[in-house]
């Protein structure tokens, strides 16, 4: 067509697509749902897949992505809400400032945010998680940039790399990786990167851009915690890590035991994602409900409280799976995955590379990473050997790159951190870079050990 190969025709118009998703994103404002499902309309049409086909593939990719990811997000969401409302993050973040002490309580924020993101969103863990840094800031007289940025740190290295995060779960799914071994890599790499971008970095850019929060914000938001009753350290912990736990355990009984063993075949139920984020919800009824005080009414009207912001994310993940089927039917993934083959690009850096592309251009971490894995899931049966849970990893990574102004993530950091554009570029953008870069490096090293 037009004088082109079948395969450059493929690749011209996947090329064209993406870059017509990322105009109607940003230019045109146009909501990611509608954008995703509009780009992944006309690329099969163009693409030459037979008209009645097209919405099929698309309906396919949106239900095999929600089937397993929009349970994952409902209970997630659920467990995060009687967390924060029980003053179970609370607990956390005293607990580690009293330990840590004030000379290293950027320390304590980073850990605070690592352990409370872990069932949180991004968005909904800086929210919870501000008015400590506030809280913290006034009772320590330390810098609000050098508190806030190791706590920006932990909740977006958590929110890229470790899942049930929706971004790692998804990329899970397309890849074929396992769970287990990808929560256990994603630990292994997030922690020390946290580090880097978020305590280390944030002391050394403190002494430059201190920040200077708004009197009014600050008596608006930075109140100790209305709750008296709040939950242990330690059954906080052992609430929000057991799904953690149970996804690691089945993992190591799958290596451990042979296939037809009993311990083995229960593990493989008890600690599926989802099996394992509802045992965490059901022993947070009591742990962050009946034992602080909640009657069931107020449980209910939490949770009920709890979906209403994930009805958007569940929508763009669902397009998002919609999109990569289409990349996968029409062929285009294919082509992409040959090239990457005979190019000897490896995979792994590929993966990064193609997330980090999307995520500058549409400003979000979850269409870079759906889009991502779906444009690279390919090379995986072409190129045998690949660690598919490091794969995962980097298009992860290659998502949280370079946030500026075409991310919500970056206005909601300048407004709570009173912070001119310029500041704000000089903090959390070079923050989420470091993350990225900082994570791909580990990758890159763990992958020549696993």
């Amino acid at each position: 067509m037009f004088g082109m190969t079948h395969e450059t025709y493929l690749l011209v118009d996947a090329l064209v697509t993406v870059i017509g998703l990322v105009l109607l994103i940003t230019n045109f404002k146009v909501h990611p749902f509608v954008a995703l499902t509009i780009a992944a309309g006309f690329l099969g049409l163009t693409s030459g897949m037979p008209v009645e086909k097209v919405m099929k593939s698309f309906q396919d990719g949106f239900g095999g992505v929600l089937g397993f990811v929009g349970i994952i997000l409902g209970l997630g969401t659920m467990l995060g809400k009687l967390m924060a409302d029980s003053g179970g993050a609370d607990q956390i973040a005293q607990t580690l400032i009293r330990t840590f002490g004030k000379d290293k309580v950027h320390w304590a924020m980073m850990l605070s945010a690592f352990l409370v993101g872990i069932p949180l969103f991004f968005e909904i863990g800086f929210v919870l998680l501000i008015p400590l840094v506030f809280i913290v800031a006034r009772r320590t007289g330390v810098s609000i940039v050098k508190i806030g940025i190791p706590l920006l740190a932990g909740l977006s290295a958590v929110h890229g790399l470790v899942p049930p995060h929706p971004g790692p779960l998804l990329a899970i799914g397309i890849f074929g990786a396992d769970i287990g071994k990808t929560i256990f890599y994603g630990l292994i790499v997030a922690l020390p990167t946290a580090m880097i971008a978020g305590p280390i970095f944030g002391k050394w850019i403190a002494k430059y851009i201190p920040g200077t929060p708004s009197q009014e914000l600050m008596d608006q938001i930075a109140k100790e915690s209305s709750t008296e009753n709040l939950p242990g350290f330690g059954i906080t912990l052992v609430t929000i890590l057991l799904p953690v736990f149970l996804m690691l355990l089945k993992t190591a009984s799958d290596v451990v035991l042979p296939a037809d063993n009993t311990f083995r075949i229960w593990m493989d139920l008890i600690g599926h994602p989802i099996a394992a984020l509802l045992f965490a919800l059901l022993l947070a009824f009591y742990t962050f409900g009946a034992a602080r005080g909640f009657d069931r009414s107020k449980i209910i009207k939490l949770l009920d409280q709890s979906l209403s912001p994930v009805a958007a994310i569940v929508l763009i993940v669902g397009a998002g799976g919609g999109f990569k089927q289409m990349l996968v039917d029409s062929g285009v993934g294919n082509v992409i995955g040959h090239m990457a083959v005979q190019a000897q690009i490896n995979p792994i850096l590929l993966a990064w590379l193609v997330a980090a592309v999307i995520r500058v251009a549409t400003g979000s971490a979850t269409v870079a990473t759906i889009t991502g894995a779906g444009i690279v899931a390919p090379v995986v049966g072409l190129i045998p050997g690949v660690n598919r849970e490091l794969l995962v990893l980097a298009t992860g990574a290659g998502s949280l790159i370079l946030s500026h102004v075409n991310d919500a993530g970056f206005w909601l950091v300048k407004q709570y951190f009173n912070m001119t554009v310029t500041e704000t570029f000089k903090t959390w953008t070079v923050m989420e870079t470091i993350l990225s870069v900082v994570g791909i490096i580990f990758i890159m090293l763990l992958s020549t050990v696993v």
